[in-house]
């Protein structure tokens, strides 16, 4: 708890003036004490409001100078001088040290006691620590009611909440699991990995600075021998004893949530499963139900599906237990539908395909080879069962043993992707494209590059003869000619259409 020098000035009652130290008029003041010693650093802990009225003193000026150096290097905040005792004003040699040292000096009339300067500040800092205390107990039931409703996720944002800061959850391996704020800048989040991962395990407890200037806190979370992740503040300032217990009681509740028996969270997501099979199984009214699937989203409310194909029941099985782990370990909710050789789970809205294959990690190697696996884009929630079509569409078109697909990147290719799909447009090609090759093999033509150069140009006859290298009216008769020959017409949208298809198909 602090009190700035500015704030001090602006007491209207005590009528303090500054002197000299203007640049240090936001240094802290923790305490406020009355001294006539010529040197009371030693007896100094740093922060206080130092009142003298010059008795002890030096009077040369460079022991004037040596005098506020001393102070300045003890971490006095401010230097209050009373007028009318010892001194009948503040010596020019004092002001312009203050100004050299940048350690503020404050002139108190000789109608101001100092016990009215030091009752003002420690009346202040009393305020402070009794509006701490009263913050800290509303929000530890806070955080004790967020562990029950909203897990990890929940803790994280109480806490960054009452101690006004940024906070950030790592597993044991030191993945990050929850941050909050969630827009967290990427290279503060690597700046407090970095420290984690520089300091033993045997410290339970760290505090650095940032390059920022501000103040790193980390605190390991287990049980026991139990190690489970660490949780770290980042705080413009470093925590006071009140935010420490606030922080302290977020990492017993976190232990407790990392701790929760295996049957419970094995129960939980049973219970998961079989709602998101309802969901996607029934024509009722579910909308009871799809509550439920609120947990599985984003801050934003968004989802993205997961979707697993595999050659058997037993490798399907496989890759879902290796989801199933690392869903636990993140301290996730698990929502997962299992069938046969298929499966599917629910993600975040944020998960990215870098998380999605940390989840296969524990699943065998040849296991991983033989999955295919699929990544729908983010959707609200309420689209859930859109989500899992999109992921299921990109997991029938990944590759075995690749990397997770994602449904965004079957845009201009998800037709061609499919073997039913194309088998027909190759019929459609030895229908249509066959004639014309065979004609060019003949005649010596280039009839099929000049109708794919006209389709890809959308019909431009100008940029269709451009790319050829032909002029526009060879190209025109040339058109007429697979006209001819395919008895159609190419101003007919639908036709260009299928005919674009075809020759990617027979070229592909």
């Amino acid at each position: 708890m602090s009190v700035t020098v500015r704030w001090v000035l602006a007491q209207p009652e005590l009528s303090l003036r500054l002197r000299g130290g203007a640049s240090g008029l936001d240094r802290d003041i923790e305490f406020a004490i009355t001294t006539e010693l010529s040197d009371p650093s030693p007896w100094l802990s740093g922060g206080e409001l130092l009142l003298t009225t010059g008795l002890g003193a030096p009077s040369a000026v460079d022991g004037y100078r040596d005098y506020l150096r001393r102070l300045f290097d003890a971490g006095v905040a401010a230097v209050g001088f009373g007028v009318g005792l010892t001194h009948s004003e503040i010596p020019e040699a004092l002001i312009a040290a203050a100004d050299e040292t940048g350690l503020p000096l404050l002139e108190v009339p000789l109608p101001t006691p100092f016990a009215a300067v030091t009752k003002r500040v420690m009346d202040c800092l009393a305020e402070q620590r009794y509006d701490a205390l009263l913050r800290a107990s509303r929000a530890q039931p806070r955080m004790t009611r967020a562990v029950v409703q909203g897990g990890a996720r929940a803790i994280v944002r109480e806490l960054a909440v009452a101690t006004d800061a940024t906070v950030l959850l790592f597993d044991r391996r030191g993945r990050l699991l929850e941050r909050h704020p969630t827009n967290v800048d990427g290279e503060t989040v690597t700046e407090v990995s970095d420290l984690i991962d520089s300091v033993s395990e045997a410290a339970s407890s760290i505090v650095a600075q940032a390059h920022s200037g501000h103040s790193m806190t980390v605190q390991r979370i287990g049980l026991g021998n139990s190690l489970h992740g660490c949780l770290a503040v980042v705080s413009p300032k470093p925590l006071g004893s009140v935010d420490q217990v606030l922080l302290g009681h977020a990492n017993s509740l976190l232990a407790l949530d990392f701790e929760k028996p295996v049957r419970l969270r094995a129960a939980q997501n049973q219970l998961n499963s079989q709602i998101l099979g309802l969901l996607l199984s029934e024509d009722i009214d579910l909308e009871p139900a799809r509550e439920q699937l609120a947990p599985a989203a984003d801050d934003r409310g968004f989802v993205r599906a997961l979707a697993g194909v595999c050659p058997s029941s037993g490798d399907a099985e496989a890759v879902a237990s290796s989801i199933a782990s690392a869903m636990n370990e993140a301290g996730r909710p698990l929502f997962l539908r299992r069938t046969e050789g298929r499966m599917t789970v629910l993600l975040r809205g944020t998960d990215d395909v870098a998380f999605a294959r940390t989840l296969l990690a524990g699943a065998g190697e040849s296991v991983r080879r033989s999955a295919r696996i699929g990544l729908s884009g983010p959707l609200p929630v309420e689209r859930f069962a859109e989500a899992i079509d999109q992921a299921q569409l990109a997991a029938s078109a990944a590759g075995a043993g690749a990397a997770p697909l994602e449904f965004s990147a079957l845009t201009g290719s998800a037709l061609l992707t499919f073997d039913s799909t194309r088998q027909v447009l190759r019929s459609v090609a030895d229908t249509m494209i066959t004639p014309l090759a065979d004609h060019d093999r003949d005649h010596g033509t280039e009839l099929v590059a000049s109708l794919r150069a006209f389709l890809e140009a959308n019909g431009h006859w100008e940029s269709a003869a451009n790319v050829l290298g032909v002029h526009r009216h060879t190209l025109r008769s040339r058109i007429a000619k697979i006209e001819s020959l395919l008895d159609c017409r190419l101003d007919v949208a639908r036709v260009r259409a299928e005919l674009l298809l075809a020759i990617i198909a027979s070229q592909a």
